[in-house]
């Protein structure tokens, strides 16, 4: 590090050097010993810049000859070694000190779980079962930050479990079973509750049924399972016209023009099939469920009961175009191009609308990660055509929104970086609107119909700034000395509903930036984006395009911010009688079934009035999410002061759940469960009111008559089964989703009044 001034190096290595060193001779001892050079503790800095000899004097010569400023910003650094040792001392004792005191903590941490782990109708579940929630510290160190935990359970075909986090719909099922569990004394058969869909009986959208696994032709790349055939020509200029009918205004990742060039390039010699391509196949998939589902509610057949699903069902029309695409993507993992990326991202999408939902996730790994290799993710070069610019940049952005979508859906982390994200969001004016390759009118002097994508972008973006914000501060509100999960620290609870209202602020201010032309009319004066319950104005001479933007732009707004505000709809504890929620907390659980009220009767009057919807399974799913998370808040707060709406909007659910059942059965299956549980939710309220004398069981929807009823019996008392370590076992097995439904269709043991305590009424919630 230091300048010295010697002799030419001598040839040879150093080694070399040194043995020659080390061997004394003669002249040696008549030279004279060179004097030690004078050890300098640290160079000024501009010495150590210029990298020259310092004489350490304050100002150095050197600083002084070049008429610069002498500065040592950090003259107290360790440099010898001795000073070095030392100073390791000092800080492995500093250790062992903070050692010792976090032990001591460690102690009074687990003297408090203890106590908690023995409460008799405590809600947290034992941490030995492997089907409950996994606590927050599970798995880490004990002096670790603590880490919002979440569900592992079965939501496919094959009993293997994966993982869902604090976010999801999952772990919110999880937390509702575990309470109605602990407060009923009564377990969940399996049995009783699975809602078989296309996810829950086929393993992959192949249809390949798990009795045929052990059949050579099943593992067959090859091989399908009917006698399917693929579409003719006409046939297939059908379904694309319905793609661009349907799915290009709301998600913009192909250019017309070009797509319909490469369509008729792979023509060949008449009444001989085309030439194979992903991209195509893939675009005929997704349309084909949009169009068989379409086409089933026109029909006029017998409308299936909720156990008819099969491979049939309109949610994997197209599989045979689908696994095609699947397989010719497979070469062109090493070398990507911006066709790989916009065939993954649909891929993503089918596979969501047929309730596979972790094929869905794993789509979008590989969209994100292809995505990258071809540096989507950058600004395009300047060089490049307008156009292909543009294009680009919706690809990415589209790609980057659903993933952020999805991720938030299930809990789990981002593929997707923003902050590794140089790419500009993409232009929305006429002249980009121009050279998209489609011809829709335009709305506006600022608007078109690539609006919609701009605003759906900023809209997810603004929701992942709240979501990641408000997930990460976990730690910093919650530090596991109580309890498992922040549900044990209402405390906690209530400064994190603080946060949360200042975290909401970029979808506040989000809402202020949306045009008028994307905006939902509603009747008299109600507020778009509003929980006020109005009703929404279908405008009659509006183009079906922007009309189905409108909805969805709204409809998808609630269904992020419930699913924010549904962390607090806190279950009510037999043991946490003193310590009651506080009113942010209450509010926020408000806010989350308000969004839901407002979603379902938006839905509601859209089914029933439009075919805006008709076919649009995640329309489906969203609704889906309301429905659960009505049904939730009236479980914890059934005599709120907002009870009786929230309870008239379960009543709709049912009504768009038999709606969308015209078209896929599984959305038969989700009207089956809730109205099982609007009488559930009924009997809860009667019972907390007083009104309902103590019966023997609790009434239930009647179910579908091609459904086994099995006779569900009556579990003993505690004094009978040893309930703290039977009662949650394999409950989240009973959580019920998209794919994987729960029925409550049991018998409950009679209850007294005196046997509940609920939360204070929620005050008015922060909207």
């Amino acid at each position: 590090m230091y300048a010295t001034v010697g002799s030419p190096k001598a040839p040879g290595n150093k080694r070399d050097r040194d043995e020659k060193a080390e061997t004394p001779t003669a002249r040696s001892f008549d030279a004279p010993l060179r004097p030690k050079r004078q050890q300098v503790a640290r160079a000024c800095d501009s010495c150590r810049m210029h990298r020259i000899k310092c004489d350490n004097c304050v100002p150095c010569k050197n600083c002084v000859n070049r008429g610069e400023q002498c500065i040592n910003k950090s003259p107290g650094e360790r440099r010898t070694l001795p000073q070095a040792y030392r100073e390791i001392e000092r800080l492995k004792q500093k250790v062992r000190e903070l050692e010792g005191q976090l032990e001591n903590e460690r102690g009074k941490s687990s003297d408090v779980s203890s106590i908690v782990s023995t409460q008799p109708f405590a809600l947290t579940p034992p941490a030995t079962l492997d089907a409950s929630p996994t606590p927050d510290t599970a798995s880490v160190p004990r002096h670790a930050p603590a880490v919002w935990g979440g569900v592992m359970t079965s939501t496919g075909q094959s009993p293997q479990k994966t993982w869902y986090g604090p976010s999801s719909l999952f772990y919110f099922i999880n937390r509702m079973n575990i309470y109605l569990s602990a407060v009923f004394q009564q377990l969940h058969p399996d049995d009783l509750i699975q809602l078989k869909s296309v996810a829950k009986i086929f393993a992959t959208p192949d249809c390949n049924p798990p009795d045929d696994e052990d059949k050579a032709d099943c593992r067959n790349i090859d091989h399908t399972v009917s006698n399917e055939s693929y579409l003719t020509p006409a046939q297939e200029e059908f379904f694309l016209n319905l793609y661009w009918q349907a799915y290009h205004p709301v998600l913009s990742i192909l250019d017309e023009t070009e797509f319909r060039r490469h369509y008729r390039s792979l023509a060949t010699e008449p009444g001989k099939p085309r030439k194979s391509s992903p991209l195509v196949d893939i675009v005929i998939a997704v349309s084909m469920q949009v169009g068989m589902a379409i086409a089933q509610q026109s029909s006029s057949r017998i409308i299936l009961s909720a156990t008819e699903v099969g491979k049939d069902d309109p949610s994997i029309a197209g599989r045979l175009y689908y696994r095609r695409c699947q397989r010719l993507l497979y070469n062109q993992q090493e070398a990507p191009t911006l066709m790989t990326v916009q065939c993954y991202l649909l891929s993503a999408t089918y596979t969501c609308c047929a309730a596979f939902q972790n094929m869905c996730h794993a789509a979008l790994s590989l969209a994100v990660r292809s995505a990258h290799m071809i540096g989507l993710h950058t600004e395009p070069p300047e060089d490049m055509p307008a156009a292909t610019k543009e294009l680009r940049k919706r690809v990415w952005w589209h790609l980057f929104t659903l993933e952020t979508k999805v991720c938030m859906k299930l809990g789990r982390p981002f593929y997707a970086d923003a902050e590794t994200t140089s790419c500009d969001l993409p232009a929305h004016d006429h002249q980009a609107a121009s050279l998209s390759g489609s011809d829709f009118a335009l709305l506006d002097e600022n608007t078109t119909w690539l609006t919609y994508s701009l605003f759906n972008t900023t809209l997810l973006l603004s929701a992942r700034e709240t979501y990641t914000a408000f997930f990460d501060k976990y730690p910093a509100f919650y530090n596991g000395h109580t309890g498992q999960v922040i549900y044990d620290d209402l405390a906690a609870m209530e400064r994190y509903a603080e946060f949360l209202a200042v975290a909401m602020k970029p979808l506040d201010n989000w809402t202020k930036s949306v045009p008028d032309s994307l905006k939902l009319k509603r009747e008299g004066d109600g507020q778009f984006l509003s929980t006020d319950r109005s009703p929404i104005v279908i405008e009659q001479f509006v183009p079906h395009w922007l009309q189905r933007q409108r909805l969805l732009l709204e409809l998808i707004y609630h269904v992020l911010r419930l699913n924010l505000y549904r962390p607090f709809i806190c279950f009510p504890s037999m043991v946490t009688e003193s310590f009651p929620l506080g009113d942010i907390c209450l509010a926020h659980a408000t806010s989350a079934a308000e969004h839901s009220v407002a979603a379902t009767r938006i839905f509601h009057q859209a089914v029933k009035n439009t075919d805006l919807l008709t076919g649009y399974h995640e329309a489906f799913q969203w609704q889906w999410h309301a429905a659960l998370t009505l049904a939730g808040y009236l479980f914890a707060y059934p005599t709120s002061d907002i009870a009786v709406h929230v309870r008239k909007a379960i009543d709709l659910s049912i009504i768009v759940f038999e709606e969308f059942g015209r078209s896929f059965a599984t959305s038969l299956g989700a009207a089956l469960v809730m109205r099982d549980l609007a009488i559930k939710i009924d009997f809860l309220a009667d019972l907390v009111r007083g009104t309902n004398p103590p019966a023997t069981t609790v009434p239930s929807a009647p179910t579908a008559p091609e459904q086994l009823s099995a006779a569900a019996e009556i579990v003993p008392s505690t004094n009978e089964m040893p309930f703290t370590q039977d009662l949650f076992a394999d409950t989240i097995d009973m959580a019920y989703s998209v794919d994987n439904s729960a029925d409550f269709d049991v018998l409950w043991p009679p209850l007294s009044n005196d046997q509940w305590w609920f939360p204070p009424q929620p005050p008015p919630s922060f909207n």
